[in-house]
């Protein structure tokens, strides 16, 4: 079933279908298809940065998996909980194929259960979520375009040129008209309203362009996500008080998204200033993964060989290694960085030191054996 989307504003009318794909009685939703896209590219350009902020790949994967399933599951969880659609059974309540994800479950979810993944996987958490701030509004800006196909998430109306008009959004505010009057909002079923999954959309690109802004511009662990609170947390307010369909607070009339937006905004505003008023004037190291480990394993092999370094005055030596390098440098230095201390091998480089200091050592004994020859025949002839 096909839908006509108007936008009289602008002269065009496009038909659109809710169903990407039908295979017998099954049918893929384009929901469900920019939800997973907006996943898979918000996930490469995570992969893409995680060794520019010290993250080992195979256990962000872990971190990533668990995160993701469970953001999902806390999304659905809190759009249910604020619906006032009664659900009928269990299947209604978990079934997605219709729409019915709540952003901030999803970033409220991931945030928790990703801290303990981090712990559990032995990450770093601030970076890690750092690096997932980006491709949340990478999904996000993804994602909403779901709620075009679906014709929801709409605002109310507008004379702006690019109001949009269809029998779902008619049929919807129609529905609606006397509970939204009952709110103070005053809906007109036959005239164009606002995209507000398209205002979402874009703000979200924005916000992506302002964090990668700061990639290498950051003076400490969790900027960028304390950044994407307040730029979200920002635009979701004054965007969620478009809306006709948000999910209100069963007391006092209060926009669950607003409340959640404000608070998000003034604590992650607050923290960021504070921050980055102590910090501004450092430079963030980054520590490459697996350096505390590569440091801890040289310290042991040495230890056998300590006195023998000593005594060649070896002891101070370090390998030709980085094991941090400024949030500044470039991807390709942190590559080269990383891949050189992957690379590495610390027996390698341990016997490379014993045999030199053996080798020093039999030439001092050779030098010393010479310069007692030397001495024996100058005695001899004096």
């Amino acid at each position: 079933m096909t839908t006509l989307v108007q936008f009289p504003g602008l002269g065009l009318e496009l038909e659109i279908s809710r169903a990407a794909l039908t295979i017998g009685d099954f049918t893929v939703y384009w929901y469900g298809v920019l939800i997973a896209a907006g996943l898979i590219l918000g996930s490469a350009l995570a992969f893409r940065y995680t060794v520019d902020f010290g993250l080992d790949e195979d256990r962000f994967t872990g971190v990533l998996v668990v995160g993701t399933i469970l953001s999902i599951i806390c999304a659905r969880a809190y759009y249910v909980a604020f619906s006032p659609v009664p659900y009928e059974s269990l299947w209604d309540m978990i079934n997605i194929r219709e729409g019915g994800l709540a952003i901030y479950g999803g970033v409220l979810g991931a945030l928790v259960f990703g801290a303990l993944a981090c712990k559990w996987f032995r990450q770093p958490f601030l970076p890690t979520l750092d690096v997932v701030s980006m491709g949340f509004l990478v999904g996000q800006a993804i994602g909403r375009w779901g709620n075009f196909f679906n014709q929801e998430a709409f605002g109310t109306n507008t004379t702006l040129p690019w109001g949009m008009y269809s029998e779902k959004t008619s049929l919807y505010l129609m529905q609606q008209q006397a509970t939204l009057a009952e709110q103070g909002v005053f809906v007109d079923p036959l005239a164009p309203v606002h995209p507000t999954f398209l205002y979402e959309s874009l703000w979200c690109l924005v916000g992506l362009g302002i964090l990668l802004f700061s990639v290498k511009r950051r003076r400490f662990n969790g900027q960028l996500a304390l950044e994407y609170a307040v730029w979200y947390g920002a635009g979701r307010f004054w965007i969620e008080g478009l809306r006709t369909d948000s999910l209100m607070l069963p007391f006092g009339g209060i926009r669950v998204s607003q409340l959640v937006a404000a608070v998000s905004v003034l604590a992650a505003g607050i923290a960021l200033v504070v921050l980055w008023n102590r910090n501004k004037k450092n430079q963030l190291m980054v520590e490459l993964s697996g350096a505390e480990q590569v440091r801890n394993k040289l310290s042991e092999a040495l230890k056998p060989h300590q006195e023998l370094l000593e005594r060649c005055e070896l002891n101070t030596m370090e390998p030709q290694l980085a094991y941090e390098l400024p949030a500044s440098a470039s991807h390709k230095e942190f590559v080269e960085a990383q891949k050189a201390l992957t690379d590495f091998s610390v027996s390698d480089w341990v016997n490379q030191q014993v045999e030199l200091a053996h080798e020093m050592e039999e030439s001092v004994r050779q030098e010393n054996e010479r310069f007692s020859q030397l001495s024996q025949q100058e005695g001899q002839e004096s």
